[in-house]
């Protein structure tokens, strides 16, 4: 199909310089951002007063990898290297937790505030001379402040006179996996799964050591290994064992392990005849399983958990609620400090407006789960479409924890096509005021975790695309601290992956900023949804509306028609509105409040609407196509200004991946005309150019096998 669419158009003493390296280092996005090479020779000497080797105090392995990867992190920057030679106070950066480095002489330290995996990076005078400290309460918050460090280093900031302080916002951020067991992965687009479960546990692939590296240096502690569509062998003894052998080489680097599982499991491995979550026998199967993962893996995170949703089975199948589900297997898990995560997606074959039934279920169980659940919720009432409202169960589920669930691969949003950061679309949803219990309240204050599924996968550059890899470092740098910028984390990011000259910096974090924007013009622009092709979720389908499941149809989004097009969940419609804040539902429900990146999505409306520009809806929502193609085209024509100062062999991939972008814009765009033009009935404006081909040859498409589809 792709072929098709172009067709459509750890310690140490001395210093000792390193040589500069004799021949560049060929560039094929393995290294993420953590690439380390030499800073410029001004600034390296500058830093070399300040900084040279770390050494690790105490025991604790996270301090001893933080050593580790401070010191390879030097060599690269600023080419010094450590040697077996130890000195006391040594190479001028401390390494501990405030008990440990008292007892190696520093003074006192108040880490009060900063609570387990919060850290304090500083410079100070000690008798032994200029010294920079790296502090936390645990072995975490020291590695993490180390990850810091080398973050200022590598940033090109003074550190002569540092003062870090920074703790996360929530104590849970995680990567969810939906890797199969049998190496695919579901919506994923960069290769096979990274688990090698055939040759775990005896082989420990080195990946698994630069992935829980790229994690920790963002902040991430959990990750689930495997699919919400779980199989129920993962529970098994022998892929216990497996998930052991990952457990222990995440575990110096901060992060624990989760299992997705399945609901059944007690039936399926346990030989049960049910899982009816209020049959002790089931509550014993549970508390067993429990005790068997933590003689294994001792500080095993605990279960994600997918029930009752797309035909996954769960607590409804024995008459009881969500809350009877999680709390049983949560009551297994709390004897080892093991948490639920319970997805709150849910939606069945009803004729209820598919964005309001999680809200509809799972509303009326607020303060029903144990306090060891975590109720699992998308960014948006769908299913991470290029533009949602957010979720009206953020702000409205007061005593039950809650985490945000994004989607870090770009299931909706090109799959591995082209650019789109997606920081700017979680900071849309983090910011978003709920009103509840008050106006002022962002979703960010609401939640208590977020989750992101991975984008990670085989692939020599592990996100399909290079520009995917800001994607998963957004997520983790706004799961640290949401008031963080999209903007402010693109520059860190290019910096960090691309380069720190202005030439290429300023071009390609205007790119990225406007790339996910251009997304959704040429595929939901003005408040459309879910307009992709069924199954796959990939290429326009507008037209699709004879699916047995209505709310699988397009066309039940788009409810394009010859009077108008919109799905009206004001009062006159489903209601949906009524399901946010009363502040907050007034806004959404009047069309003189209601932005219109909205528009569509909460008001069915005639095709000649006058919009705010004074243009009709019709004319509008062209245009909005229109700018799509254009930003496309755009954003290859920026990338073409930093051919000079960024490497040949991932400049030549990106470039790949833009003019990719601009054929399947141009195929969204006249593909979307095609079908509403046929129900609008409306001639185009004035200069926007017609479809290519006609209605009928855009719904015969037929994409071959993409990877990610659902199995």
């Amino acid at each position: 199909m792709r072929d098709s669419i172009r067709l459509l158009g750890t310690a140490a003493a001395a210093l000792i310089l390193l040589p500069a390296p004799g021949s560049a280092r060929a560039e094929d996005g393995h290294r993420l951002w953590l690439r380390y090479d030499p800073l410029p020779p001004a600034v390296a000497a500058r830093d070399r007063e300040s900084v040279a080797s770390a050494v690790g105090y105490g025991s604790d392995p996270r301090v001893q990898v933080a050593a580790r990867e401070f010191n390879r992190a030097a060599a690269g920057l600023l080419h010094i290297v450590p040697t077996s030679r130890i000195e006391h106070h040594a190479g001028k950066v401390m390494l501990g937790t405030a008990a440990d480095l008292r007892k190696a002489g520093v003074p006192a330290l108040d880490l009060s505030a900063l609570g387990p995996e919060g850290y304090l990076v500083r410079s100070v005078a000690l008798p032994t001379g200029r010294t920079i400290i790296v502090a936390g309460n645990t072995g975490a918050g020291v590695l993490y402040g180390t990850f810091a460090l080398i973050r200022e280093l590598q940033l090109g900031h003074s550190i002569s006179d540092l003062n870090l302080r920074s703790s996360p916002a929530y104590p849970l951020r995680m990567l969810d996996h939906w890797d199969n067991l049998d190496g695919t992965v579901e919506r994923g687009y960069a290769g096979k799964s990274l688990w090698d479960w055939a040759s775990l546990p005896g082989r420990i692939d080195p990946r698994y050591v630069d992935y829980a590296r790229a994690n920790a240096s963002v902040g991430i502690n959990g990750v689930v290994l495997n699919n919400v569509n779980a199989d129920p062998k993962i529970l098994t003894g022998d892929y216990l064992k497996k998930v052991a052998a990952l457990a222990a080489v995440f575990r110096p680097y901060g992060i624990r392990v989760f299992l997705s599982v399945r609901f059944s499991s007690p039936i399926e491995i346990g030989g049960l005849k049910a899982a009816d979550p209020l049959d002790p026998g089931v509550a014993a199967w549970w508390r067993a399983k429990a005790d068997q993962i933590y003689r294994l893996i001792p500080d095993f995170g605990g279960f994600l958990v997918k029930a009752n949703s797309e035909g996954q089975p769960g607590p409804q199948d024995y008459h009881r609620t969500h809350a009877d589900g999680a709390n049983v297997i949560a009551d297994a898990l709390r004897p080892h400090g093991g948490t639920v995560l319970w997805r709150a997606f849910v939606y069945g074959n009803s004729n209820e407006d598919r964005a309001k039934q999680a809200y509809d279920e799972f509303r009326p169980l607020d303060g029903k789960f144990r306090d060891n659940v975590i109720l699992q919720v998308k960014n948006g009432p769908i299913d991470y479409q290029p533009r949602e409202p957010f979720h009206p169960l953020f702000g409205q589920m007061p005593h039950t924890r809650v985490a945000l669930e994004a989607q870090v691969t770009r299931e909706y949003l090109g799959q591995n096509t082209g650019v789109a950061y997606l920081g700017t679309m979680w900071s849309e949803v983090l910011d978003a005021d709920t009103c509840s219990p008050r106006c002022g309240t962002p979703v960010s204050s609401t939640i208590s975790a977020v989750a992101g599924v991975s984008n990670v996968g085989s692939d020599r550059n592990w996100t399909g695309t290079n520009f995917d890899q800001a994607n998963w470092y957004a997520l983790g740098r706004l799961a640290w601290n949401p008031r963080l910028s999209p903007e402010e984390i693109a520059d860190e990011w290019t910096r960090l992956t691309w380069s720190n000259d202005g030439r290429a910096l300023r071009p390609i974090v205007s790119m990225m900023m406007g790339s996910r924007e251009a997304a959704v013009n040429f595929m939901t622009p003005l408040g459309l949804a879910h307009q992709m092709a069924t199954d796959y979720h990939y290429g326009p389908a507008p037209w699709v509306c004879d699916l047995k499941q209505p709310s699988w149809n397009p066309c039940y989004y788009n409810r394009a028609d010859g009077h108008g097009i919109g799905f009206d969940r004001t009062a006159s419609g489903s209601n949906a509105v009524a399901q946010y804040a009363p502040e907050v539902a007034r806004r959404f429900a009047d069309l003189r409040d209601v932005p219109d990146k909205y528009l569509l999505w909460f008001h069915h409306l005639p095709w000649t609407y006058r919009m705010r520009s004074g243009q009709t809806l019709w004319d509008e929502l062209v245009m909005h196509y229109d700018e799509g193609v254009t930003q496309a085209g755009q954003m290859s024509r920026t990338w073409s200004t930093v051919r000079p100062y960024v490497d040949a062999e991932r400049w030549a991939a990106v470039a790949s991946d833009l003019s990719r972008e601009q054929a399947e814009a141009r195929w969204w765009r006249d593909a979307s005309i095609a079908y509403f033009r046929s129900r609008s009935r409306l001639p185009l404006p004035h200069g926007s150019p017609k479809p290519r081909h006609s209605l009928s040859y855009y719904e015969a498409l037929r994409p071959p096998g993409l990877p990610g589809q659902r199995l």
